[in-house]
């Protein structure tokens, strides 16, 4: 079976994300479309497995096999929490609705330590950009600030929310360039403190509820067995 395939005939979530689900799109904006498909089982039986993710085959389109996207999620990665609570669903069926009613067991206090890795790694990338250019790129910046305030928003309430909702226009005059980098970086560093005092006294767990998605992981497995034909198991 062609990867694309997987994509095409075994999507059980898509929805769109980037700028258009965090409320921030702009005329020019594109359409990032994210995915999960569920892998027929009897294809593991094979030497070849089928791939953790596909690209495509739509432009701006990325899909994860089922159980590398609980992976992830298990592990507070912030793009795949974010894509799990995307306002602009396109496709679920039954097993994408139930991995949506599971979204509430993936998250945990790691999100704090995740989520300020990867907003440390991309602030860094802004300050190489400042180093070598004299400005850093604002349409990272805004994403770096839109991140921080999620993962703050997540540690005081334990509800994820990818809207911006009223930060949208002070968050596209960061973009623009009309927000002076000094006041950036201090916004910065003030969603920075607000999250690790978030942290200790946040809602969420120590652990996700790692044995409810197993538990669902399984059932998705064995009932994609029950229902194997002839041609999925031959790999034709």
């Amino acid at each position: 079976m062609r990867d694309h395939d997987l994509v095409r005939h075994h999507t059980v979530y898509a929805c769109v994300m980037g700028s258009r689900a965090f409320g921030l799109a702009t005329d020019g904006s594109d359409t990032d479309r994210r995915g999960v498909f569920v892998a027929p089982t009897a294809l593991f039986w094979r030497f070849a497995k089928p791939p953790t993710h596909v690209d495509g085959p739509a432009p701006e389109q990325f899909s994860w096999e089922l159980e590398r996207f609980c992976e992830l999620a298990l592990r507070a990665n912030p793009n795949i929490l974010e894509c799990l609570h995307s306002p602009l669903v396109e496709h679920a069926d039954a097993t994408g609705r139930e991995l949506l009613e599971l979204r509430g067991a993936f998250l945990s206090r790691q999100v704090h330590e995740t989520f300020t890795r990867y907003a440390l790694g991309q602030r860094a990338k802004l300050e190489a950009d400042l180093r070598n250019h004299g400005a850093p790129r604002w349409k990272h910046v805004m994403h770096l600030l839109r991140l921080l305030v999620s993962a703050r928003d997540l540690l005081r309430t334990g509800e994820l929310r990818v809207d911006v909702g009223d930060l949208r226009t002070r968050l596209l005059a960061v973009k623009r360039g009309e927000v002076p980098w000094p006041e950036a970086e201090s916004w910065m560093h003030r969603l920075h403190e607000e999250a690790a005092a978030a942290a200790a006294r946040t809602p969420l767990p120590a652990e996700p509820d790692r044995a409810r998605v197993e538990d669902f992981l399984v059932r998705v497995r064995r009932a994609s067995a029950a229902a194997a034909v002839p041609e999925v198991a031959e790999g034709h």
